[in-house]
């Protein structure tokens, strides 16, 4: 075939739905579960939906990925949301980003909050550190340091900090020193909003039925439970642990590099480079319990706590009640005996960690396999930590670019 793709998430099914728009028939995509979705599927948890995957939506920041996506679900089917999201913090929920909502602490904490942020690295003219924990007290102070980014990020992505990098900290909502000052003297927030600022969630549905539908256009296109074992780039073809071979003139992978069994024909050094890949892993929960606030989701920093974030379901879901954790496995067993009944979900793959050595390793690794056809796309493709419409984007761009090239 013309295009092999590997994986039935919002990479792969975007990528072969933008090859059919452009008129190309000529390609399957080999899926190792039962059904499309990645980590953007969702299931029936107490009479309503959970997205397996944690917190999902379609921020509105993309409008002509919303309007490609939109012709597998029309928007009528979404409902449209202003993001509200929440810090607990000693026993109280703040609006996120804390940078731009101090003001809303008592006021000996906003002295305290704004002292620290005035001293911070980034306003005294110190040079930017590059270890990830010292990068956090340079640029936010030593209160905010302390008490939420290093626990909460401790918390979701490892133990171990500083073997992240800081380039991928421009994600962070950009709020300066003067904006903080001015969020307190004005009781409002200033400062670049968070993503998903707006998003859409389905009316009826959890965020899966969008992939659901999309693999149903596609279904003579698809074939499930196929798990990729091994990738030959002398020859290009891919072999599945049934023992069936593919062989294409383009390989598009959505899947984590880590996961093939053998890769035969790449240099020594570079097989031994994707073996320092990182990632985390988090398990999902349901809880049945109603919430007393109007937050799509909570951020929880303190360590005491097993999860880093709650899903408030009532508050997005229609004719839904409950909540749902997101707790990094290594952390799970905190749960009480009487929550371990309750459903649950791993997400082996759910998080690319951006580790120092992240982007030299995918720099070689895509530049050498591109030269072989092989091209990575996505989250696990590219090893990066990018939101379901990033990732529809960057998949109809690379269909239109090898249509136009091939």
């Amino acid at each position: 075939m013309k295009y092999l793709i590997l994986g039935a998430g919002p990479a792969g099914l975007s990528f072969a739905a933008k090859l059919r728009q452009l008129g190309e028939d000529s390609f399957l995509i080999i899926e190792k579960e039962k059904e499309p979705g990645g980590l953007c599927r969702s299931v029936t948890v107490d009479g309503a939906p959970f997205d397996l995957g944690g917190g999902h939506f379609l921020d509105s920041c993309r409008p002509d990925i919303n309007q490609f996506l939109f012709q597998f679900m029309p928007a009528e089917e979404w409902d449209t949301f202003d993001r509200i999201s929440m810090i607990s913090l000693n026993n109280k929920l703040i609006d996120h980003p804390i940078e731009a909502n101090i003001w809303q602490m008592e006021i000996e904490e906003q002295v305290k909050y704004l002292k620290s942020a005035a001293l911070a690295g980034c306003n005294l003219g110190v040079e930017m550190p590059e270890q990830f924990i010292d990068w956090i007290y340079w640029k936010l102070g030593k209160e905010i340091a302390d008490n939420y980014m290093i626990p909460y990020n401790r918390k979701m992505f490892a133990d171990e900090l500083n073997e992240l990098g800081t380039y991928w900290l421009n994600k962070l909502p950009a709020v300066n020193f003067e904006e903080i000052l001015l969020s307190c003297l004005k009781k409002k927030a200033f400062g670049k909003q968070p993503g998903h600022a707006k998003f859409y969630y389905p009316k009826h549905y959890g965020y899966g039925e969008l992939w659901l539908r999309m693999g149903k256009e596609l279904e003579n296109h698809i074939e499930y439970n196929k798990c990729a074992k091994e990738i030959n780039f002398n020859q290009r073809n891919i072999t599945t642990e049934d023992g069936s071979r593919y062989k294409a003139d383009n390989i598009i992978t959505t899947i984590p590099w880590k996961e093939w069994k053998e890769i035969s024909g790449m240099p020594e050094h570079i097989f031994n480079n994707i073996r320092q890949l990182k990632h985390s892993s988090i398990e999902t929960r349901y809880f049945p319990d109603r919430l007393s606030t109007d937050a799509h989701w909570i951020y929880y920093p303190e360590q005491e706590l097993p999860y880093h974030r709650i899903l408030v379901r009532h508050n997005f879901c229609r004719n839904s009640k409950g909540y749902w954790t997101e707790t990094r496995v290594e952390r799970t067993g905190m749960f009480e005996e009487s929550h371990e009944g309750s459903p649950r979900f791993i997400n082996t793959y759910a998080y690319p960690l951006n580790t120092i050595n992240k982007n030299r390793i995918m720099d070689e690794l895509l530049n050498w396999t591109i030269e072989r056809r092989v091209y990575g796309l996505g989250r696990w493709g590219e090893h990066q930590h990018y939101n379901s419409d990033k990732v529809v984007e960057l998949a109809v761009k690379l269909a239109e670019q090898l249509e136009e090239r091939n």
